[in-house]
């Protein structure tokens, strides 16, 4: 579609939202369809699934530290499945795959993406609201409901889905197997078949309105880089997450209707079982084509709020912009065809794990193009050290610590000694699961005025930032050691082995920095909800930001903006941008909006 007719579809959308009929309470706050307030839908609901999804993992570093100890707290949360409060090894691994599952999925991708990309994408590229405010609709209840049924699947008498996370066959797909293989691994591939519908729609939704509902102006190469990576990871989502709902839907159909595409020749208790000619690597071909593309689904949004948060309290343009744009695209590229490497021990060709070697080197190009554009962006920056800055500079921290582990897992010759051991843990953790965390924290940090039209507490945040970021690492860098040493991941104890005694101490370190790193995350929760209601009232732009969403009134309207859109013209980022005299452009402000006109003798900048 050409600009020109962008702008008029705009426009029309415009004219549409203009003449709406009054709201009730339900079509504004249940079965809304203005982004905005899906956006907090989205962020309220993976809120409460991050709580449940830590508090679990509390609970089997406990069972780690102090194994076989009788904790109270166990026998309260857990009942039948921790008696006179000892847990029971079956549940452990239960655990383990319910945290993995809520955290990958219900909070990093749709609670980080779901949240930033409705309330951004169509405020920064001067939208009145999403291209199908129906399909988006839909999208978060989708979500909401796959989220019910996995909060369901916990309270299965036989116990919930203990597969892993990555629900390898045949634990999976035998549901005599163990305890956690019949309803609650059932009740997790609905949730998860729902919850794939729920991002694919959400994602065509994205796409479609950055490519088609763009303001007069804004050209793809003037879209902030939090735009340029919701857009990529929409399109990252469209083509990865179809697989696996291929995967889960034949998972079911070997579970249910006797077929074997993951199943070979298998015995249960001396029991000869009618399967043949199935392979259960096939099924982790198919996992890991979207699993490994997720990492990325994960962390480029957060990789592009923190670039916005970066430049803007830096006070200076963003370094390279064409080279973070050109990175994302690379990193989106790469993403799809490295997901071998999770497969080395899989009795995999060795020829084929040196090409999967190979691309899996790749991609730290692009990843260190974007952390030395962090860093040049920082330098000699007028730097403002509020808890949305701090978060996003936590997050180069980690992104480039948990990136350097990322080249040994990625080498095939290395990965095999450190394959399934908290090596691996300590990894993801750190380069994806942190990382993506702190990108949630800073865009909350930073737009919640845009979302509340309320200020959170500043001195909360810092508490917040420096208990989390010292405990994170407290927690994930012994790790490396421990994993290093051989202890293998997702057993429930290590008493068997003696050669472990030594690494008990190791484990108490990690445990008692998570459980103060889950106990800080209430400042944030109590900063949250107190700032909703009593946060001091914010300024129409708090941060003194270029981007179009601080164009609009604090006070939230249906359509975004009252009259018509703005026009952009100039990029995101001309921050202490001077003229030939060496004044300010906007005299006494350090910051150009994108929708301020160049003035005489005023040059864009090449970007």
């Amino acid at each position: 579609m050409s600009a020109t007719a962008a702008h008029a579809h705009a426009e029309d959308h415009a004219h549409d939202h203009g003449h709406h009929h009054k709201e009730t309470f339900v079509t504004k706050y249940i079965f809304s369809q203005d982004h905005k307030m899906i956006s907090k839908q989205y962020l309220i609901t993976g809120l409460i699934m991050g709580v449940i999804g830590i508090a679990m993992s509390l609970l089997f570093r406990m069972q780690l530290a102090w194994p076989g100890e009788s904790f109270k707290v166990f026998e309260l949360l857990l009942g039948d499945w921790a008696p006179d409060g000892v847990m029971d090894p079956n549940i452990y691994l239960a655990l383990v795959t319910i945290h993995g599952t809520i955290m990958v999925f219900f909070v990093l991708t749709a609670g980080l993406s779901g949240t930033f990309s409705n309330l951004l994408i169509p405020l920064q590229i001067g939208a009145r609201d999403m291209a199908s405010g129906f399909l988006n609709m839909v999208s978060y209840w989708l979500f909401f409901l796959s989220s019910v049924i996995m909060v369901i699947s916990l309270f299965v008498e036989a116990g919930p889905a203990a597969a892993g996370w990555t629900i390898y066959p045949p634990l999976s797909a035998l549901p005599q197997a163990q305890g956690g293989s019949g309803m609650g691994m059932t009740l997790w591939l609905v949730s998860m078949a729902i919850f794939i519908a729920s991002s694919l729609l959400g994602s065509l939704n994205y796409i479609v309105t950055v490519l088609n509902l763009r303001t007069k102006g804004m050209t793809m190469t003037r879209l902030p880089l939090t735009i340029w990576a919701f857009f990529i990871t929409a399109v990252i989502g469209v083509v990865s997450f179809p697989v696996l709902l291929s995967a889960a839907l034949l998972l079911i159909m070997d579970r249910s209707f006797g077929t074997s595409f993951f199943l070979s020749d298998i015995f249960i208790q001396g029991e000869a079982l009618h399967y043949q000619g199935g392979s259960p690597v096939l099924f982790e071909h198919l996992f890991w084509f979207l699993g490994h593309p997720e990492v990325y689904i994960v962390l480029l949004p957060a990789l592009g709020i923190t670039s916005e948060i970066i430049a803007t309290n830096s006070r200076k343009p963003i370094f390279g912009y064409r080279a973070m744009v050109a990175s994302i695209l690379a990193i989106a590229f790469l993403s799809t065809i490295v997901w071998g490497h999770h497969m080395f021990v899989s009795g995999m060709n060795p020829f084929l794990g040196s090409v999967f070697t190979f691309t899996t080197l790749l991609i730290a190009i692009p990843s260190a193009v974007k952390a030395f554009n962090y860093i040049t962006t920082l330098w000699k920056g007028n730097l403002q050290m509020n808890p949305a800055m701090l978060f996003s500079i936590g997050l180069v921290s980690t992104f480039i610590t948990g990136g350097l582990t990322g080249i040994i897992l990625g080498d095939s010759a290395l990965d095999i000694n450190v394959h399934d051991t908290y090596f691996v843990v300590a990894h993801f953790h750190l380069v994806m699961g942190i990382s993506a965390l702190y990108g949630l924290f800073a865009g909350v940090y930073h737009w919640f005025p845009k979302m509340f039209g309320r200020m959170m507490n500043k001195n909360l945040g810092y508490a917040h930032f420096w208990i989390t970021a010292i405990c994170a690492y407290g927690v994930f860098f012994p790790m490396h050691f421990v994993g290093m040493a051989g202890v293998p991941r997702r057993y429930y104890t290590n008493t068997a082995f003696p050669m472990f005694d030594d690494l008990t101490d190791v484990q108490v370190v990690m445990t008692v920095f998570a459980i103060i790193a889950g106990f800080a995350q209430l400042f944030f929760v109590y900063n949250f909800v107190r700032s909703i209601f009593y946060g001091q009232k914010a300024p129409q732009n708090p941060w003194g930001s270029n981007t179009m969403e601080w164009t609009t009134p604090v006070e939230h309207i249906h359509g975004n903006w009252p009259g018509e859109i703005p026009h952009v013209h100039r990029w995101a980022y001309d921050y202490s941008k001077t003229r030939e005299d060496g004044e300010y452009v906007i005299p006494g402000q350090d910051f150009v909006p994108q929708t301020v006109p160049l003035q005489d003798k005023e040059e864009e900048l090449n970007h």
